[in-house]
């Protein structure tokens, strides 16, 4: 052993031993630098190596320097460095200052696969975690897209679902995208939607260098520049969509490390994916009439039952407006229940554009529909709202070729006037709906503790 020469035992250490200046300009490199870097140890000699820091690493390696530089013994440090192929590389450092050289000495420790396997475990992990937490789809992309940051890089993240009738795709989810011109706008959407098209096509990832360059499968080695990411979602009962990333900066390049993660957790987003998918589809069809997509009468008592809620605390008027179609039977009998359901589907079209966005128009049941009026302006809204919807049904409905003028009739009860509780408001409303009716329908008319006549 003594034969052997301290240079000879560096050289054949698999760790990098790395000498750089008070200036973090590099001064020596064994030869393991050039596996972990990419950069021989000639290229290297004179670079910063600060400079070769990942850009988010760069300001906490900087303070960790100058504490090694006033004594400070560092034994583990972790960071990231941007390797010469544009790939990147996670260090462990051991790392002490000689300040009768005025030199800084480090050994730096690969354990980018490491970390990759790690990352791997715990995203699956964490995706699975979101699968159950979240409310919705956009929500549950969101997460996915928190997770992904802390594995790869990534400047903007969007999802695209495949649509089969098409075939296209349409993004499910996008991270806020740099302020573009319209032009531009488009020709990005355009650009995006056809490598995801043709990644779900071919069933393999994509790399792309920019969105003029050459697009070319993720199957061997690439140099440089590969910025764009873009992963098929599988699925057992054919193609779901896909991954779109970028990482936003020719410094840092996607390699095919980045390319095997991101298969490997792309099946957990597929599953994630298809498991909200399923529990909207459920929720759907457990508080949407299934006929006109409209709330049924389970979420509009909800809704209502919040709605007073709100009414009480803040002293504002609520209102109920209660419609049923004149001599809608004579439909159903004549035409058949399928042009009846036809004509359901309009009505519930026609009444949802008579209203404000924040206001919820629901089907009890049969052709009896519920307008949910709040806020400030609840008290004086019924009698616009109601001669909105009579204007509204004024023009024929045209069902199966033909032309039928249905009219409704109107029953409104306002809170707190005609009552203080959901099943109150409502039995007024009905009430008052009846009573219109009688009178010939086509027409709203109040509860009579406050009627008032079109």
């Amino acid at each position: 052993m003594q034969s052997i020469s301290s240079l000879n035992v560096v050289d054949l250490l698999l760790d990098a031993v790395c000498i750089v200046d008070v200036d973090s300009r590099i001064v020596f490199v064994s030869p393991a630098f050039e596996r972990i870097f990419g950069y021989a140890p000639e290229e290297a000699v004179g670079l910063r190596m600060l400079d070769l820091v990942h850009p988010d690493d760069r300001e906490v390696t900087s303070e960790q320097a100058h504490r090694i530089m006033q004594g400070t013994l560092q034994l583990q440090f972790e960071n990231r460095y941007i390797r010469k192929d544009g790939s990147v590389a996670h260090i462990l450092w051991t790392a002490r200052w000689l300040p009768e050289r005025q030199l800084r000495i480090a050994v730096a420790h690969d354990i980018t696969e490491r970390k990759r396997t790690e990352s791997m475990h715990s995203a699956t992990y964490a995706i699975s975690e979101a699968a159950h937490n979240a409310i919705d789809l956009p929500s549950l992309l969101g997460h996915v897209h928190c997770i992904l940051e802390q594995l790869i890089s990534v400047r903007s993240f969007r999802v695209a679902l495949y649509e089969q009738d098409g075939p296209s795709v349409r993004f499910a989810y996008s991270s806020p995208p740099a302020v573009t011109s319209c032009q531009r706008a488009k020709a990005d959407e355009t650009w995006h939607e056809s490598l995801c098209l043709r990644a779900i096509q071919q069933g393999t990832a994509l790399f792309a260098s920019s969105q003029d360059g050459e697009v070319a499968e993720a199957t061997g080695v690439h140099q440089g520049g590969l910025t764009w990411l873009c992963m098929p979602l599988p699925s057992s009962g054919g193609p779901k969509g896909a991954l779109l990333l970028e990482s936003g900066s020719n410094q840092v390049a996607y390699s095919l490390a980045d390319k095997d993660l991101l298969q490997f957790v792309s099946t957990q987003i597929s599953l994630a994916i298809e498991r909200t998918q399923m529990h909207e589809r459920l929720k759907q069809m457990a508080q949407f009439d299934q006929l006109t997509q409209l709330p049924n009468r389970a979420l509009f008592n909800d809704r209502l039952q919040m709605a007073l809620s709100r009414a009480r605390r803040d002293g504002l008027p609520l209102s109920l407006l209660f419609i049923d179609l004149d001599r809608f039977k004579e439909v159903n009998d004549t035409l058949g229940h399928a042009a009846g359901d036809v004509l359901l589907q309009s009505v519930a079209r026609r009444l949802a554009g008579c209203v404000r966005s924040s206001d919820t128009v629901a089907r009890l049941g049969g052709d009896e529909f519920v307008v949910l009026l709040e806020g400030a302006h609840a008290g004086e809204l019924p009698h616009h709202t109601a001669h909105k919807i009579l204007s509204a049904f004024s023009h024929p409905f045209s069902v199966h070729d033909k032309s039928l003028s249905i009219q409704p009739s109107i029953g409104v009860a306002v809170f707190p006037d005609h009552g203080a509780t959901e099943s109150t408001l409502l039995s007024h409303a009905d009430e008052a709906m009846y009573h219109a009716k009688r009178q010939g329908g086509n027409q709203f008319m109040f509860h009579p503790k406050r009627q008032r006549q079109a």
